[in-house]
């Protein structure tokens, strides 16, 4: 766990308020109790000290409403002061559940239509509050990063405009491309992974793992995902390997080039339980080709550990891949909308963030050093040793 009290050395930059638009309530609750419990039992700052005005208090969240006309139009009203706060907005592009009617007809919300909603708190507080910072844990439009052909530069084009609007800190996770922080190069951007949080999932739920070079191996279902499967299998101790998409790039089929056939490249992984890393499940398609190939190359068990579990195409496919044995187990974390009924299968293991996005928003209040929170190797080591050594998962995940 990173050290709060090295918090209580530094003033906070202002007082803490926390905005959670529709898509990301209930991740916002839970940061906002993270926070509360925090700054209850892990701070001791001076009650008299005019810096420290608000600091410790039960609600950092603060009353925000994103309203829509009946023509679809839309406005965001801002309920209590923000000024000279330190805010943190936090939104989930991809939440597709919430609805709004327009000439009578009800439509959901697109990612389009969270952006928008972001740009109208932003525009609200504008002048007012201390610093602005956004949180946007899928990156909007993050997988447009680069062009083929004539085609826009949307990702790009967002944070340029999100800096040029006055905020001060982006902070986003597992970015497809972390590289469109070139579009704004002076403004902030930080883009933290869910290393830490998939390892504790998985030990918390899987009793019989053994984190070894002889029994483990980490896999990247494609060649850019390589970075994060390198890092978690040094991390571990683990063997690496991956797979290489073989595309036909004469056609496409939507929005992509259709994937031919998956070449893996690695050692032998026979008997040895496997761990896929990327950074989101879309269709699955893919993700499922590959379960499929390490089965049939005698892995032990398939675990696939996903930042964002989108699952465009519904649920159907990866109940009748999980019946057919090609995959254990499902690791996905709460950052995004996650659908109840997706939630509820028996193979499905949610990786909670709440604690660690507190964490990120506490010390960015303060301008505190983050490094130990965006590389989190020590906390892994520890947790891994003392599964192997046989302690109790309650014990080892205790923090």
């Amino acid at each position: 766990m990173p050290d709060f009290h090295k918090l209580e050395a530094t003033m906070p930059v202002a007082p803490l308020g926390l905005i959670a638009l529709d898509s990301a309530k209930e991740l916002g609750t839970s940061v906002n109790q993270y926070l509360a419990e925090f700054r209850h039992t892990l701070h001791t700052v001076p009650s008299t000290d005019p810096a420290f005005k608000g600091y410790v208090k039960d609600n950092y969240l603060l009353n925000v409403e994103t309203d829509r006309f009946g023509s679809g139009e839309g406005k965001a009203v801002i309920n209590e002061t923000v000024r000279g706060k330190d805010l943190y907005i936090l939104l989930d592009v991809c939440n597709h559940s919430i609805s709004y009617k327009m000439n009578g007809f009800v439509n959901y919300k697109s990612p389009d239509d969270h952006y928008q909603d972001l740009k109208r708190v932003i525009a609200a507080v504008n002048g007012k509050a201390r610093r602005i910072n956004v949180i946007m844990p899928f990156l909007y439009e993050g997988r447009q990063h680069k062009r083929t052909g004539w085609e826009s530069l949307d990702a790009a084009v967002m944070f340029a405009e999100l800096h040029d609007m006055g905020i001060s800190n982006f902070i986003t996770f597992d970015a497809h491309d972390p590289r469109i922080a070139n579009a704004a190069p002076l403004g902030g951007f930080d883009n933290f992974m869910a290393s830490y949080q998939f390892m504790k999932a998985l030990l918390y739920n899987i009793d019989d793992l053994i984190v070894d070079k002889d029994h483990l191996t980490v896999i990247s279902p494609d060649e850019g995902a390589l970075d994060r499967a390198v890092y978690f299998a040094n991390v571990l101790g683990a063997d690496t390997g991956m797979f290489y998409k073989r595309r036909d790039y004469a056609h496409v089929v939507n929005g992509t080039n259709p994937i031919v056939a998956h070449e893996f490249l690695g050692s032998n992984i026979e008997g040895k339980d496997v761990i896929i890393v990327d950074d989101m499940i879309s269709s699955g398609s893919s993700m499922i080709d590959t379960s499929k190939q390490l089965k049939a190359m005698h892995a032990k068990r398939v675990f696939i550990c996903t930042t964002f579990g989108l699952f465009t195409d519904g649920m159907d496919k990866f109940d009748a891949a999980y019946e057919k044995g090609y995959f254990d187990r499902v690791i996905s974390t709460n950052l995004i909308y996650q659908d109840p009924e997706v939630v509820k299968r028996p193979y499905y293991i949610v990786a909670d963030m709440g604690k660690f996005l507190a964490t990120i928003i506490d010390f960015v209040n303060h301008d505190a050093s983050i490094s130990n929170v965006i590389t989190p190797t020590e906390k892994i080591h520890e947790i891994v040793s003392k599964y192997n050594n046989g302690e109790r998962a309650e014990d080892v995940l205790k923090d």
